[in-house]
């Protein structure tokens, strides 16, 4: 089932910078997701995007929200509508008048389904984090002592196992590193380090 968006522009120029609160936004993840396994993905790759926002970016607290509500929502719609993933949180967001780079980053989160190339920082790490994130978090639960301890040359390994977590491409990851022009040893360690305090 095609996933294209059709479009490459989302939202009006004039609501930059709208956002929805944190409680919003949460709760529309829990009117919106019944998975509880994607709702925790969901929260472990907006911290990442906070922390790198934070981290990497020097954004400000505002900053930081904008890329933390993307990568919060960028599955929303997954659970419930997946067959109108992701034109249905767009549009939801569309509605409440929300900030279009936010909307582009997470219609961009999966150029090769949606047809949307990933364009700013925001944009490119919303792509990079969203499968390595998923592939770590299945690394820790096979692994006794959880993220403690867990080290490169692990992730790489299972990397490199296509039986592993094989829902994952390793192709999207390696491009999406490559958009970012970050290289993925960088982009691993960074989820290595933060990724266990998400919430």
């Amino acid at each position: 089932m095609s996933h294209l968006l059709g479009r490459n522009v989302f939202g009006n120029p004039v609501n930059e910078g709208n956002v929805l609160t944190k409680e919003e936004a949460v709760q529309l993840l829990n009117d919106w997701v019944i998975n509880e396994k994607l709702k925790l993905h969901m929260h472990q790759v907006a911290y990442l995007m906070r922390r790198w926002a934070a981290e990497r970016e020097q954004l400000d607290e505002t900053g930081q929200w904008r890329w933390e509500m993307a990568g919060l929502l960028h599955d929303a719609d997954w659970d419930r509508w997946p067959d109108q993933h992701c034109s249905k949180i767009i549009s939801a967001l569309e509605e409440r008048n929300i900030d279009p780079g936010i909307l582009h980053a997470i219609a961009s989160h999966g150029p090769n389904y949606f047809g949307v190339e990933p364009e700013t920082k925001m944009d490119k790490m919303l792509y990079a984090f969203d499968e390595l994130s998923g592939l770590i978090h299945a690394y820790s639960l096979m692994r006794p002592e959880g993220y403690n301890g867990m080290e490169l040359k692990g992730v790489k390994k299972r990397l490199k196992e296509k039986s592993f977590a094989a829902n994952v491409s390793r192709e999207e990851i390696q491009d999406a590193c490559d958009r970012a022009g970050i290289p993925g040893d960088e982009v691993i360690n960074f989820i290595i380090q933060h990724q266990p305090s998400a919430q």
